[in-house]
């Protein structure tokens, strides 16, 4: 890779399948040491995007380069210096642990110490050292994915191709994958990893949203939430899906959405708060109203309503 080249660069990404245009123009990049986000609900175009950067699909259009290599006249370039986990590793249920670690290592040509000294640093850094002797199919939903992260760092790639890693996993599996993740950091790799749960986002140092193909917005996640053009208020209300319907395409109203026993509605202008309790009260509704900051998935979702509109 050449001296100030990002190890993944996305230019124009485009690719389609009958009757959809899964991944519509994609640009980005990804820097070194870097945790890039590529968020979106399902169907956004995330996997079709993460099987094109690891050269299992071919793009119709655009330039992607990994690690230094063009994907796009040689796909098998970037391989040894790229780790790829899909949605569903090819973890082996019948073998331990230690049996998969040894498999994906032979793979990648990691042998003798080395591959003892690593397997032993990326089993201690998951949690799972007592585990090296239980069969993969024992294991928990998070410890198969926290075991899929080690196969896959066996050869201490360069790059990082996570799809949805941390899918139907518990809260407690999820944070100790993560913690897992930023350790990496230190080795100066990149990872891009995809995720539908927008809390996510936040752990990223820079976030791409994705809606149907097309990028929305890219930047980290505190610069998107300065940036963002309106005011998200908290209402809290016993029954909070009347009140969305009520509120939905309101003057100066703009996305409305349910979030636990309240709502997230923006508004175009802070002084709508008052306006908003007379009309609540007016039709009977109790509610508390509050401004609070934007989350990721309020950007989202009012991106996706300006989209449309």
């Amino acid at each position: 890779m050449k001296e100030g080249e990002s190890p993944i660069a996305v230019r124009g990404l485009t690719k389609s399948f009958p009757g959809v245009r899964a991944v519509d123009g994609l640009t980005f990049s990804v820097e070194r040491g870097e945790i890039f986000g590529l968020v979106g609900p399902d169907g956004a175009g995330k996997t079709t995007t993460m099987r094109m950067l690891a050269g299992v699909l071919t793009p119709e259009a655009g330039e992607v380069r990994v690690a230094g290599c063009d994907l796009v006249k040689d796909p098998e370039g970037a391989k040894q210096r790229v780790s790829y986990m899909p949605q569903r590793f090819g973890l082996y249920e019948e073998l331990t642990v230690d049996e998969n670690i040894r498999f994906y290592a032979r793979l990648f040509q990691v042998k003798g110490k080395a591959c003892e000294e690593r397997a032993a640093r990326l089993l201690a850094g998951a949690g799972m050292s007592e585990f090296r002797g239980r069969l993969a199919g024992k294991l928990s939903g998070g410890m198969k994915q926290k075991l899929g992260l080690v196969c896959a760092l066996i050869h201490t790639p360069e790059v990082i191709l996570l799809d949805e890693p941390t899918n139907g996993v518990d809260p407690v599996s999820r944070r100790e994958f993560w913690a897992i993740l930023y350790s990496l950091l230190g080795e100066g790799v990149s990872i891009l990893t995809t995720t539908s749960y927008l809390d996510e986002a936040e752990r990223c140092h820079r976030i791409a949203l994705l809606h149907e193909g097309r990028l929305l917005f890219c930047d980290t996640p505190a610069a998107l939430k300065a940036n963002f053009a309106g005011q998200v208020l908290s209402i809290v209300t016993g029954d909070p899906r009347p009140v969305a319907s009520l509120l939905e395409g309101r003057p100066g109203v703009g996305s409305v959405m349910v979030v636990g026993d309240g709502l997230h509605v923006v508004v175009d202008d802070p002084a709508r708060v008052a306006q908003l309790k007379n009309e609540l009260a007016a039709a009977g509704v109790t509610a508390s109203i509050e401004a609070v900051a934007p989350t990721v998935e309020d950007l989202f979702v009012e991106a996706v309503r300006r989209g449309k509109g």
